[in-house]
């Protein structure tokens, strides 16, 4: 099984469950409908990786995000993640009223850093996303339609999370397509202090 660090161990989650349409600005920038509840999507094991790679045939567009580890269906850690998706995959499968599988669960399509512990309050978290200097994604828990405990509360109402499962809460407005040879810096913040950093290079398969 694919796993991620936690402080001084390697865990190995079940599974990533991940929320779409949880910022304003990034339903706006894609024109979707705001959801009258949290849209829950799951990434298997298989797709849990550290590196940022990019298939030489396909183009995929990346999705900062803040990452919760889940122990005792409860928040213990704090990350950053990317949500790769196969935009063009997902802009058909949507047309016709497919599951998003083949656009958001395929292998190495959750890239995720180490995780620091994390058991208080999110209300001051934030994410900030540069890519080659340039910061492109920044938001925090004050923008999320549904804070990161209404989203574990409602994936709780409906499916089990086992011992260091990830919860990824969505992504904030400035999404954009992933090029080889970019620099991915990912920084999760609580009010002004820096909890966790990790850059990327894209590379190929």
């Amino acid at each position: 099984m694919k796993s991620i660090q936690f402080a001084s161990e390697r865990v190995y989650p079940s599974k990533v469950v991940c929320v779409a349409r949880n910022y304003l600005g990034h339903i706006r920038e894609l024109g979707n409908a705001i959801p009258e509840r949290p849209v829950l999507f799951i990434k298997p094991n298989s797709a849990i990786t550290d590196a940022l790679v990019l298939p030489s045939d396909e183009t995929m567009g990346y999705e900062g995000e803040i990452c919760f580890l889940i122990r005792n269906n409860t928040f213990c850690g704090v990350g950053f993640g990317l949500d790769l998706t196969k935009r063009a995959v997902q802009s058909e499968l949507k047309q016709k009223g497919l599951p998003w599988e083949r656009a958001k669960a395929f292998d190495c399509s959750a890239v995720l850093s180490e995780f620091v512990p994390f058991e208080g309050e999110t209300a001051g978290l934030s994410l900030r996303l540069t890519i080659n200097g340039n910061i492109v994604q920044a938001g925090g828990v004050e923008g999320m339609i549904n804070s990161p405990k209404a989203v574990l509360a409602e994936t709780l109402s409906f499916l089990s999370l086992e011992e260091n499962d990830v919860l990824m809460t969505g992504t904030p407005e400035g999404v954009g397509t992933v090029k080889l040879g970019d620099m991915f810096v990912g920084q999760i913040f609580l009010g002004e202090t820096l909890l966790v950093e990790r850059q990327w290079l894209v590379s190929s398969l």
